[in-house]
């Protein structure tokens, strides 16, 4: 096993065991835990927490410190990914190769499993605030709650929405859609795990830059697998994007162009990085995984 693939398991396994400890709790009432622990225990990549780690550990912090910040980033992806698959919104049957909450629990109780997890998340998030008081930890909760909000991934999730069916390309708005919907979540996650390490404002403007630029390529290259992939591997039901009349970077560049965009977005995402030397060796991996990704 690589050194990347090393470090990637251990974050995953670091944000699991505490994901688990936070759902070890008697006073939810039973249907409400069994429906938000369905989707937060579904699997998935863990991007998201990986990156408030490796933020972290690049910036010379403790893993300990950022992973409560970790778990509830993890939460409100969650919470996102159980209201995005709803009727009213993108009205998917499949997530992470399983049925999603709404046809398993009920569409009333996917929307409680998600207002849950949100909520979940930032009560872990100011119970850390009130155990310690340093400042870096703030600041690391309103990077996280500015990414979620109706500045970031809200934002971009209501102009998707405003855009569906759209039947003329609009590059701008592509781009101001995923600059919150996607890139917003995963700039707080670096934030975030930067902050608890106690850094200087440079260096977060720096992990900002790659976290701007890698945002785009993982959505670019979700855009392309969503043409070019298979369901079973994705998890989610392929192909759906078009289907909807989504804004997506295929229907905007051509998939060539979406592909080409990619190249460009990887190569910026890196170029970031370069302040960093070797610290940053841990994401400079990910981008290529990224790049390179089937699911």
């Amino acid at each position: 096993m690589t050194p990347y693939l090393e470090r990637q398991e251990r974050y995953v396994a670091l944000t699991e065991r505490a994901l688990r400890g936070y759902f070890d709790a008697k006073d939810i009432p039973a249907p409400l835990l069994e429906s938000m622990s369905y989707s937060v225990f579904a699997g998935g990549k863990r991007l998201r927490p990986c990156l408030v780690l490796s933020a972290c550990a690049l910036c010379g912090g403790r893993e300990e410190d950022a992973l409560p910040f970790a778990c509830a980033l993890e939460l409100i992806h969650t919470y996102s990914l159980i209201h995005d698959d709803l009727p009213a919104m993108d009205n998917d049957d499949y997530r992470r190769g399983r049925l999603t909450s709404h046809k398993v629990f009920g569409e009333g109780q996917a929307v409680l499993a998600g207002d849950g997890l949100l909520s979940y998340a930032f009560e872990i998030m100011l119970g850390e605030l009130v155990r310690r008081e340093a400042v870096c930890f703030r600041r690391a909760a309103a990077a996280i709650a500015g990414g979620a909000g109706v500045r970031g991934m809200v934002a971009g999730q209501c102009l998707d929405l405003q855009h569906e069916g759209d039947q003329t390309p609009d590059e701008t708005a592509l781009h101001e859609i995923h600059r919150g919907k996607t890139a917003a979540m995963i700039i707080a996650a670096v934030e975030a795990g930067a902050y608890c390490a106690g850094a200087d404002e440079s260096t977060v403007s720096g992990l900002r830059a790659f976290g701007e630029h890698y945002g785009l390529l993982f959505q670019v290259t979700d855009d392309i697998l969503d043409v070019t992939g298979d369901s079973k591997d994705l998890g989610k039901s392929a192909g759906k994007d078009a289907q909807a009349g989504k804004l997506t970077f295929p229907a905007v560049y051509g998939l060539p162009g979406a592909k080409q965009k990619a190249g460009e977005t990887a190569k910026a995402a890196l170029l970031a990085l370069e302040p960093f030397g070797e610290r940053a060796w841990y994401l400079r991996e990910l981008v290529g995984a990224t790049l390179t990704r089937k699911a």
